[in-house]
């Protein structure tokens, strides 16, 4: 039984992950024909549907942070997932790419933090599924090597935007590593949401957002 989660309905083999439960239900709306509501426990918001072209598609919100998006994605992974591209956000380094950037994740390298530890990762690259990579790259401006770990992230300090020189995420890599641990194909695809020319508005952020998340369920709808 899972502890964070209560489907009502059932998981894909395939997902598209994001932090924001209000973005989850965009992105559901847009790439779902009539989504249906798959969890609201705990404000983790997830949906049930099928893409334009048939193939079953679970959008879900993983909350703020590694711990809880790997909670969620390990009980997501136990309800039958086996292939996931996450849609996130990322603050960029100093003198990084501009605001408004959609970038692919590559390599993930974890940090010293709590879940990294846990895992037993810290130091640790990893990549994104290959086959993934090469549907994902079209909709993006290209690579780019993203640290992730809640030591780095805390939201508006700016503290360790320089580590580096790579985008900051709070959660791709603690994924990554479950991922693979799970042997689950995993690819993370970002908009830079803030840097040192400031932030993204809401607006921007939700359109490049959507742009990638079509790019994802597309790139999933291919065997």
């Amino acid at each position: 039984m899972p502890v964070y989660l209560r489907p009502m309905a059932p998981t894909a083999p395939d997902a598209i992950l994001c932090g924001d439960p209000a973005r989850a239900l965009t992105i559901a709306q847009a790439v779902l024909e009539e989504p249906r509501m798959s969890n609201h426990h705990r404000g983790l918001w997830g949906y049930h549907g099928q893409t334009a072209s048939g193939r079953p598609l679970t959008v879900h919100a993983t909350g703020i942070g590694a711990p809880s998006a790997c909670s969620v994605f390990a009980e997501l992974i136990a309800a039958g997932l086996r292939r996931v591209v996450r849609v996130g956000t990322c603050r960029a380094p100093v003198q990084g790419p501009p605001i408004g950037s959609a970038l692919l994740a590559d390599p993930v390298s974890a940090r010293d933090d709590g879940v990294s530890r846990a895992l037993g990762v810290e130091g640790e690259l990893f990549h994104p599924n290959a086959e993934l990579a090469v549907r994902l790259g079209p909709a993006t401006a290209g690579s780019m090597p993203l640290l992730s770990g809640a030591a780095v992230d805390w939201a508006g300090t700016g503290h360790g935007r320089d580590v580096g020189g790579a985008l900051l995420d709070m959660q791709t890599a603690g994924l990554a590593a479950v991922a693979s641990g799970a042997d689950v194909a995993f690819a993370t695809i970002t908009v830079v949401a803030a840097g040192d020319d400031g932030r993204l508005e809401d607006e921007p952020l939700e359109a490049v957002s959507l742009r990638l998340a079509t790019a994802a369920a597309a790139a999933l709808s291919q065997s």
